[in-house]
């Protein structure tokens, strides 16, 4: 596990390890303050492997990769109201804001097919919901903190849904299942 300071060292660390491809990576596991690398310690010892994910760490971070993934989006959610006020926005300048920037994949987790997308700049922090719903449809687009996800499937949440989708975020008959994989662009499209 290789700690970093915050989630920009995260993204760049992970950006690096899989770009290069080091020998003897198995698996990468961006979060939000680290990376688990697995690797074979018959390829390589651990701490030769540390020494050279040390000296990346402190790397810019490459271009990301040139996937990119469209998401329509009905905004219409629930808590739209209540996260374009915390942004000091009115509806229609927030569903602007919110399809204008590039979001990325920052890591996955909580579902699978869940992906933490984070927007370039300054990053909203929303609150979460006091007390989680008990049953968030699949396809809800949802803000929380820094992030935006969507739900994969119907699942308790405590984030606030902004809107819906349609798109098939995880499918284990698709190689790879998950569309929302980390370093994946999104653009949210509006959609009546």
């Amino acid at each position: 596990m290789v700690d970093v300071d915050d989630l920009d060292s995260a993204m760049a660390l992970y950006r690096h390890l899989e770009a290069e491809a080091l020998p003897g990576i198995v698996d990468l596991v961006p979060a939000a303050a680290t990376v688990l690398v697995e690797f074979d310690p018959d390829v390589v010892e651990a701490g030769a492997l540390a020494r050279r994910i040390e000296a990346r760490s402190s790397l810019p971070a490459p271009a990301p990769p040139s996937e990119t993934v469209r998401i329509p989006v009905v905004y219409d959610g629930p808590d739209l109201s209540f996260v374009a006020e915390v942004m000091g926005m009115a509806i229609p300048e927030f569903v602007r804001w919110h399809t204008s920037g590039r979001w990325t994949v920052a890591f996955g987790g909580f579902a699978p097919g869940f992906g933490y997308c984070v927007t370039e700049g300054e990053r909203p922090d929303i609150p979460r919901l006091h007390a989680p719903r008990t049953a968030v449809p699949a396809g809800s687009v949802a803000m929380a903190g820094a992030f935006t996800g969507i739900y994969p499937r119907e699942s308790p949440g405590g984030w606030r849904v902004i809107g819906r989708t349609d798109h098939v975020l995880w499918d284990e008959h698709r190689d790879p299942p998950a569309v929302l994989r980390p370093g994946v662009d999104l653009c949210f499209t509006a959609t009546a």
